[in-house]
């Protein structure tokens, strides 16, 4: 029955309950559902499992070295008499050779140890015969030093003033020294002479040339001292002239 104003529904008649439900169709809850499921099954890595990963891939490694391990601890264990025997041998043999390496190698250093000191005292004898040979004469030398040229044009200059000129000039360092064409030494002497002065049995003549190697500076000074050398022989009525060389070449030399 209907109410005043109503309009009667007929029997059956579900038009709003079928309006309600085309809001959501059923092919659309398939999908849907589907989707939810597969996210559910869906693996997700935790940091417990992945930590529970790391300790099981260590433990299998640990695992495979304690194997291998083992294999190579029971390999001697399960050999048989006569292998252990061949075994032993070898390790023997290689020790020996080994010990024989290391003799060699001993034999080898001190060769080259004792080639060293046979090279440093062949070194130092030869420094040493250089130097003896330079203090006698026997050897020509090359160097810094300077030129000492005397003139005698009054006829003063006397073989003392000669002496005191190479006296001067070994305190004051030179190393070697050449007067005119005669090699001076430790047992040089001069000698009054007509015409000159008789330098260890050789007649020398003005002008006296002295070539001394040695510091120019420090001779220099010594020779022009007040008083000194070079004052004497002018005051002797001889001309001194005093060059500082930078190279100065002594060739003569004495009979050993």
């Amino acid at each position: 029955m209907s109410g005043p104003g109503q309009t009667p529904e007929a029997p059956g008649d579900t038009t709003g309950e079928s309006s309600s439900a085309s809001a959501v169709p059923d092919h659309a809850e398939a999908p849907r559902g589907v989707a939810g499921l597969l996210d559910v099954l869906r693996p997700r890595a935790t940091w417990g499992q992945l930590a529970g990963g790391l300790l099981c891939l260590v433990l299998g490694f640990a695992v495979v070295a304690q194997v291998q391990s083992t294999k190579r601890d029971t390999t001697f264990a399960t050999a048989r008499q006569d292998e252990l025997v061949g075994i032993l041998s070898d390790l023997g043999q290689r020790s020996e050779r080994l010990r024989g390496d290391l003799r060699d190698l001993e034999e080898t250093k001190a060769g080259l140890q004792q080639d060293a000191e046979g090279e440093a005292a062949l070194k130092e004898a030869r420094e040493r015969a250089t130097a003896y040979g330079l203090l006698a004469g026997t050897l020509p030398a090359e160097g810094p030093g300077i030129e000492l040229l005397i003139g005698d044009p009054k006829g003063g200059v006397r073989a003392s003033h000669l002496l005191d000129a190479l006296q001067e000039l070994r305190d004051a360092g030179a190393e070697v020294i050449q007067i005119n064409e005669v090699r001076a030494g430790v047992d040089t002497y001069f000698l009054d002479e007509r015409g000159g002065v008789l330098v260890n049995g050789r007649l020398l003549r003005p002008p006296y040339r002295f070539l001394a190697i040695g510091d120019p500076h420090t001779m220099t000074t010594a020779l022009g001292i007040p008083g000194g050398v070079a004052k004497t022989l002018e005051g002797a009525g001889a001309t001194v002239s005093i060059t500082p060389r930078a190279r100065i070449a002594v060739r003569a030399v004495r009979s050993p």
